[in-house]
């Protein structure tokens, strides 16, 4: 699967871009602030039907604009796909394929594998569980549509036994049903998690071995309530505590990721090299766990990932991505010549453009 052909009006500092892509390199050179960033994520919104930036519709739209549309035209040998996002505030948000609408966004979500690297990854290492947990529901996602569910349905009643809580609600029957609820999916996220944790940490260990030329072990753990106690038998624990925090503070929707160097907190230990090396691994061992699972080739993102790289690491990372394992790839960055002599050496068919103020120009090679 490769995207083809893009076409966006109005989204955040793009007011109309037309391009037609390579199904291998593609690279969006430019200064920083042009829009190669919200280019990117228009492509990622295509796949998530949200932004990578995490930016809030009517914050998307252009200055001054009323609607912003994203479309985009992808090749699934032997046939095509065409899917069409437009957003206008106070409306419902559209989303469709082949011009037939979707009843539900989740629905969607697989059917354009994607995994994007970008400096905000860093929150991976220093930001909160929050960011670990979603590093692992994007890409459990994507694959396995019952995780999807269980986990929306997780949430949604995770917020009625909060609101309950909340609002100091004394009827225990009341809490019950989601209870129920919270307890069945817990257990499937919990074991879905915990094997794609098994399969990750060896993809991880291959990447992070070939970047860094270094004997050096990165190691992490999935942690979780559920590795010790059974999900009702947490409820029931916590519940006179929770009712005094107003909120559920135990189950799956704490589960955090620990990174260990030298079995000290990567977040304090690490270097600069060492986490940019991490972080790296696990995103590229996310896109081949992905790879494995997807029922076709996974694009990916490189959003100005070379920045405070020394040169032979960065043509690591060209000549890997440029491999057979790899399918499409879009990359940013602001020094062309330096990407050009190393995309050379790969001999990877590449297509290059210029972005300014949220214009795209292709350049001659």
């Amino acid at each position: 699967m490769h995207l083809e052909r893009l076409s966006v009006s109005n989204y955040k500092n793009i007011r109309q871009l037309e391009a037609e892509f390579s199904p291998s390199i593609n690279l969006f050179l430019g200064q920083n602030g042009m829009g190669k960033t919200n280019l990117l994520d228009a492509i990622y919104y295509l796949s998530f039907c949200k932004s990578h930036t995490r930016t809030p519709d009517p914050q998307a739209l252009c200055q001054g604009e009323n609607m912003f549309f994203i479309q985009g035209f992808y090749f699934f040998d032997p046939h095509h796909e065409e899917i069409l996002c437009g957003y206008k505030p106070c409306e419902k948000k559209v989303f469709k394929r082949n011009k037939k609408e979707y009843q539900r966004l989740s629905q969607h979500i697989g059917l354009l594998p994607l995994v994007i690297i970008s400096p905000q990854d860093t929150e991976l290492i220093h930001g909160s569980s929050d960011a670990r947990r979603r590093f692992m529901d994007i890409l459990i996602s994507q694959y396995n549509n019952v995780y999807l569910h269980s986990l929306i349905s997780y949430n949604r009643a995770l917020r009625q036994r909060n609101t309950l809580l909340r609002t100091q609600v004394d009827d225990y029957r009341l809490y019950t049903a989601f209870e129920a609820i919270l307890i069945r999916e817990s257990k499937l996220i919990f074991e879905a998690r915990k094997e794609f944790i098994r399969q990750l940490i060896p993809l991880f260990n291959h990447y992070y071995g070939y970047i860094s030329n270094s004997q050096e072990t990165v190691l992490f753990d999935y942690l979780s309530h559920l590795h010790s106690e059974e999900p009702s038998q947490m409820l029931d624990r916590h519940r006179q505590t929770d009712r005094r925090l107003g909120y559920t503070s135990a189950g799956i929707h704490r589960d955090d990721i620990h990174f260990t160097l030298r079995q000290q907190s990567l977040h304090y230990t690490g270097s600069q090299g060492q986490q940019k090396t991490t972080l790296l691994s696990l995103k590229l061992a996310q896109y081949s766990l992905l790879a494995q699972h997807a029922p076709s080739t996974p694009m990916l993102l490189l959003d100005d990932i070379f920045d405070k790289l020394d040169l032979p690491r960065v043509q690591q990372i060209i000549d890997l991505v440029s491999g057979k394992d790899f399918g499409q790839i879009f990359i940013t960055d602001t020094n062309r010549q330096h990407l050009d002599t190393l995309l050379r050496s790969s001999a990877v068919p590449t297509s290059s453009f210029h972005l300014v103020e949220g214009e795209l120009s292709r350049l001659e090679d």
